[in-house]
């Protein structure tokens, strides 16, 4: 009967730590009860390794936009995980829309599984929502309120990645560079170009990149309809 007991006490035991864990999932990630997280990737980190870039409300994160209260209310703020260039896990956040929530945290777990550099990501009101400034940055981001007929950024169905790292290029030749001086330089981690896995897998989600743009070759952008 003691044995019995023991392992009706083991399931209740494992149930309750079960249920603990499950009540402190929140946006693609973890909190355990020793302090540690547990990554999207699935690996275990402690808590105080993470380096937070972005750790805003959603009010926060759309306060001073234009943006109609019917965007808005498509939009979604979540937490997101990244080895940025210091080799070091960091969290930030992503400001997107909810159609494509689960694609982009497929996307950020996929990057992190596969060693790819993300430098930052924080919403563009860090930036006096600036999409200018937060390129120069190589700010990772979804959302910024802008002309809805040409911008899939102004409803959060894009998003883009390194911006520094993957500049904006003009196929004639004439036009800058945007951030303006920035180079290509595919040797560098956080650099995407043709064949490459993260490109290809933005691709298999139904995602659109911005290298296949008739005017430029926007290379830190992926869209989707």
């Amino acid at each position: 009967m003691k044995s019995q007991h023991n392992i009706v006490f083991f399931f209740i035991g494992f149930a309750v730590l079960l249920c603990s864990v499950q009540s402190c999932k929140k946006n693609g990630t973890e909190q355990t009860r020793t302090g540690s997280l547990l990554t999207q990737a699935g690996t275990v980190e402690p808590r105080d390794s993470v380096i937070i870039d972005s750790r805003l409300t959603f009010q926060e994160a759309t306060a001073g936009t234009k943006a109609p209260k019917s965007i808005l209310d498509e939009l979604i703020l979540m937490d997101v995980l990244y080895k940025s260039t210091d080799q070091r896990l960091h969290q930030g956040q992503i400001l997107t829309n909810k159609k494509i929530e689960n694609d982009i945290r497929t996307m950020f777990v996929f990057m992190l599984e596969n060693d790819f550099v993300i430098e930052k990501a924080i919403p563009i009101v860090h930036y006096s929502w600036s999409d200018s400034l937060s390129m120069e940055d190589n700010n990772t981001y979804s959302f910024c309120y802008r002309n809805v007929s040409y911008s899939k950024h102004a409803r959060g169905m894009a998003i883009d990645i390194n911006p520094r790292f993957n500049p904006l290029r003009w196929k004639n030749a004439n036009g800058s560079s945007q951030p303006e001086n920035a180079v290509l330089d595919t040797t560098v981690n956080g650099t995407l170009y043709p064949g490459h896995v993260v490109v290809e897998e933005f691709g298999r989600l139904g995602f659109r990149w911005g290298h296949s743009f008739s005017k430029y070759y926007d290379d830190h952008h992926f869209e989707k309809r």
